[in-house]
């Protein structure tokens, strides 16, 4: 939340938002503490696998987010860059979990591959419609204010969509109208939505 700048998690006010920057960090640390605390309760044949599983996973979702926040400042994103990043953001995440959720259940080695990979494929399902939902959803369904990645210059795959099918004029348009200090944030989200709209993205 603090790296987006997201005032809003979940329709309510993100941490970082209410309490500021310094008590989100520590919240943050503290978190990851309490998460290795749980998994000191994992029965002793388990744990190597799930210690493993976990602090895999974990290190991912930091990698996916340095993709995220990289991607701001680069010209260009290849699809696969950006499926690799939402993979490593978001997918993992889920992955992970309900592989070790399947590792505790004494699952096969193979069964727990096709969880992983099932729990895979479901968090990129979602990155991908939580994008859409950035632009064309409702408050109520993304649980925070419409258009942030249009505002934060996120590369997204309706970003990418859009440049790989718009005219010069139009990649400008997407190119730049997150920078314009002349126009308004909902100025700045309807230009860029016109525009998706217009090559039905």
């Amino acid at each position: 939340d603090i790296m987006d700048n997201a005032m809003v998690r979940r329709s309510r006010p993100s941490v970082f938002a209410k309490w500021g920057s310094n008590v989100a960090i520590l919240s943050g640390d503290v978190m990851m503490i309490e998460a290795y605390r749980h998994l000191q309760g994992v029965e002793a044949k388990f744990l190597p696998a799930v210690f493993e599983r976990f602090n895999t996973m974990a290190a991912q979702v930091c990698e996916g987010q340095q993709y995220d926040m990289d991607f701001e400042t680069q010209a260009k994103v290849a699809v696969a860059e950006y499926m690799n990043m939402i993979e490593l953001k978001t997918s993992v995440l889920l992955a992970g979990s309900a592989m070790i959720g399947a590792i505790l259940g004494n699952a096969s080695e193979s069964d727990c591959r096709k969880i992983y990979n099932y729990a895979l494929e479901l968090g990129l399902a979602f990155q991908l419609q939580d994008d859409w939902l950035d632009s064309f959803g409702t408050e109520e369904e993304l649980g925070k204010k419409i258009g942030g990645d249009i505002l934060e210059g996120k590369k997204t795959c309706l970003m990418q969509q859009a440049m790989s099918h718009a005219t010069e004029e139009d990649r400008e348009i997407l190119r730049s109208t997150h920078l314009d200090s002349t126009l308004s944030a909902d100025e700045k989200i309807a230009r860029v939505k016109a525009v998706y709209e217009k090559y039905d993205v």
